[in-house]
């Protein structure tokens, strides 16, 4: 969460009859359908499959696409709202976010689906930001920490409840409901931001940018971003460095990556502002999102796949496995904005810290036959210490920043916390393939004569079959069979604790990170209060 507590000019109030916690709701609606809906998806891809003649592999199109399109976006929402105006840019997004989703759902081919969700995308990718500057503008220093605690209780609610949502929909209807169901909240959220929503007099009278338009770092961010986001997503899939495809659309993207870095530096109106770095605060503030968003990304992830893959659960009741997790969540989303307001918020982002670490750690005690009452525990005890982390950093993350640059500061976090989850997701997902690897070829080598308790469980498991009225020599092949099943099985179980266990180190490295940002003065509390 990329939030601001700068010290800015007094400015006069304009709008001061309209309630903020009014202009709260309305933005956090937005957001719910935006988050709702891509973790609804990913639930009825399937059915999408199915219904349009698509293969599995095609079909994963729908989310790689509206990703790409996401990521290409975020990147240059700040930029886009300096230019246009903030409140017009988010209005355009929610109704390119609305527009596209009515058209997804009449889509009735893949093509046709797919270019709608590039659409979509392009709309999501610029709520954010947006909505993120929008709060910070709207709330006082000391009533900020709540505000962003009600925007990520909905960031943390839509993915709990989406999976369990999305299957019920396409189970009990279809899917293209899961795209028509975002057309009256959208509605809604464009008539509440029209009539509350409104852009502070100092962006009003910004001065808007009057060199040229750097058109060369958009194009650098449509290929570079574009392909990064390509390449992760599809890298497992097509063997990485091994594919020919991946392999080049890597190597461009690196190479207008490196470019974009240069030329936004010496630009005089970027489309990224990347000299805000400078700032200790913002710069900490991006490197913690951009690994939080590896751990939380990836272990969001990893969760579900292990319970359907491993463990035989349906896709709904791993959503319900892990709703009390965003249940969780929502209930310490508000306390962090309390503790946040009265203590240190470094030392609240530091035991922060320390429980996710914990947490993570204590998941790696999963295993093979864990009942569901005990997973559910997992996965509370691992999320608990999230908000601790997120709300503090809203208060931090602005210290010495000029008010007019809140657009850009919220575009890069948003844009490098999605990286870091992309890249999170593709490393972990590769380390749980190579691992999974491994441990069944350790698991192979004692399988053998040698090891009395294998050849225990073989001769059981072949007398049982030869019990059944199988031949001696199909019963010692099915009792290897199951034997192999078996193995399969608990070396996903220990590559699963790997990854976890390589999660809750990085996060342990981090818990006295925290110190070296810059905690805000009274004097500057008190000037940010004054602009409020």
């Amino acid at each position: 969460m990329s939030e601001a507590l700068a010290i800015p000019q007094a400015v006069p109030k304009t709008r001061g009859a309209i309630n903020p916690w009014i202009v709260a709701v309305t933005v956090t609606l937005a957001t719910f359908m935006e988050v709702l809906d891509s973790s609804v998806a990913n639930v009825a891809l399937p059915k999408m499959a199915g219904s349009l003649g698509a293969s599995s592999d095609e079909s994963t199109w729908v989310i790689t696409s509206y990703l790409v399109a996401t990521a290409i976006v975020l990147p240059m929402s700040g930029w886009l709202s300096n230019v246009i105006g903030r409140k017009r840019f988010y209005m355009s997004c929610v109704a390119i976010f609305t527009v596209s989703s009515l058209l997804c759902g009449l889509s009735t081919s893949l093509p046709m689906l797919i270019f709608f969700r590039i659409l979509q995308g392009a709309g999501g990718g610029g709520l954010g930001p947006s909505e993120q500057a929008i709060l910070a503008d709207t709330f006082s220093a000391k009533q900020r920490g709540m505000a962003f605690a009600m925007y990520g209780m909905a960031v943390v609610v839509a993915p709990a409840i989406g999976p369990t949502l999305g299957g019920w929909i396409t189970d009990n209807y279809n899917w293209h409901w899961i795209f028509f169901v975002n057309v009256p909240i959208g509605i809604l959220s464009l008539f509440l931001t029209h009539r509350f929503v409104h852009d502070p007099a100092y962006l009003r009278n910004m001065r808007r940018p009057t060199t040229r338009v750097d058109y060369l770092g958009m194009g650098l961010i449509v290929v570079g971003v574009g392909l990064l986001q390509f390449v992760l997503d599809k890298g497992e899939e097509k063997d990485w460095l091994s594919s020919n495809l991946i392999l080049i659309s890597l190597s461009v993207a690196v190479v207008c990556l490196l470019a974009l870095l240069i030329n936004e530096f010496r630009h005089q109106d970027p489309i990224m502002d990347l000299r805000l770095l400078k700032n200790r605060n913002f710069a900490t503030a991006v490197f913690f999102s951009f690994v939080l968003g590896m751990v939380l990304n990836g272990s969001t992830i990893l969760l579900p796949q292990f319970l359907q893959n491993n463990l035989g659960y349906t896709a709904a009741l791993a959503g319900l496995a892990l709703s009390p997790g965003g249940i969780a969540l929502a209930i310490m989303m508000p306390v962090a904005g309390i503790l946040a307001s009265k203590f240190d918020p470094r030392v609240i982002i530091a035991i922060g810290f320390a429980l996710t670490a914990a947490g993570l750690f204590h998941v790696t005690g999963i295993y093979y036959g864990i009942d569901f009452g005990t997973l559910v525990s997992f996965r509370v005890f691992q999320v608990i210490g999230i908000p601790l982390i997120f709300i503090p950093i809203s208060t931090l993350n602005y210290v010495g920043v000029p008010r007019e640059k809140f657009n850009q500061v919220s575009g890069i976090s948003n844009f490098t916390r999605n990286v870091g989850g992309a890249i999170g997701v593709s490393l972990l997902s590769t380390f749980i393939t190579q691992q999974r690897q491994i441990q069944r070829t350790n698991l192979s080598s004692h399988t053998n004569n040698a090891n009395p308790f294998f050849v225990r469980e073989l001769n059981g498991l072949a007398h049982s079959f030869r019990a059944m009225g199988m031949g001696a020599t199909e019963a010692s092949h099915r009792a290897m069979a199951q034997l192999s099943g078996q193995m399969d099985l608990q070396a996903s179980v220990l590559a699963f604790k790997n990854a976890f266990w390589v999660l809750a180190v990085l996060v342990v490295l981090l818990i006295p990170l925290p110190f070296i940002m810059k905690r805000p003065s009274a004097k500057e509390s008190a000037a940010a209060a004054a602009a409020h």
